[in-house]
């Protein structure tokens, strides 16, 4: 495997003003995911995505190269993840004569996926396959708790109506936490992740996959940080 890991760090966060860079347990939000990457690859095979000059300021300190800055067309509410990838792998082509077999995308939102967990993700991972993407148990099922309104305006359980008596009857039902995911090169240049068919999953804890997108998320994250250092401290 020959891979380039991408961290899209845009600058124009709204929930939470800064998030990229917010301060979790005395580092740059950033960081925790820099760190995760630097247990599975050198630090010139990790591209910084980025639009804003704090950021790369940021980044730049902690000992990391920002290799571009993301252009405007990339870094409004709008733009995709599926098309900074692309700028980033053509980037890479085209300055530094760089083709990754494959892209290990880790959104900074996610600081408590460590390079523990990549490993265990790597492990899974076979050329055959289109992505290894981490999940955790989804907080609703829809064969149980996730209803829809019908043409008559009553809610409908969403899946398997009538069929699950009790939970434990249910299908394990998995939702992507955003922690990781480890993509063929080859599946992303042919079309974006939401067409990929042959996926394999990597299970995480909720505590572990915590996504910070709110200020209740940040406030969360920090309860957690200061609980899994306290643990580490005793141990």
């Amino acid at each position: 495997m020959n891979p380039l890991v991408i961290i899209p760090a845009r600058g124009g966060s709204k929930g939470v003003p800064g998030k990229n860079i917010v301060d979790l347990g005395g580092k740059p939000l950033i960081c925790h995911t820099i760190d995760a990457a630097r247990e599975v690859v050198a630090d010139n095979r990790i591209c910084i995505s980025t639009d804003s000059e704090e950021i790369a300021s940021a980044v730049r300190n902690y000992g990391v190269e920002v290799p571009f800055m993301r252009p405007a067309e990339l870094a409004s509410d709008k733009a995709g993840t599926y098309e900074v990838l692309l700028h980033a792998l053509k980037w890479y082509e085209d300055n530094r004569g760089f083709r990754p077999d494959t892209v290990i995308l880790l959104q900074p939102t996610s600081p408590f996926r460590t390079g523990q967990h990549l490993r265990e993700a790597l492990s899974l991972w076979t050329p055959d396959l289109d992505m290894v993407v981490s999940v955790a148990p989804a907080k609703t099922n829809p064969y149980l708790n996730c209803y829809e309104e019908n043409e008559d305006g009553f809610l409908n359980i969403s899946l398997g109506e009538g069929r699950i008596k009790c939970r434990q009857d249910a299908p394990d039902v998995w939702e992507y936490n955003g922690a990781i995911y480890i993509i063929n090169t080859d599946s992303l240049l042919a079309g974006p992740l939401s067409g990929f068919k042959r996926r394999r999953k990597y299970v995480m804890t909720p505590e572990d996959s915590v996504d910070i997108d709110t200020p209740l998320d940040l406030e969360l994250a920090r309860l957690i940080y200061e609980r899994k250092n306290l643990k580490s401290n005793q141990s």
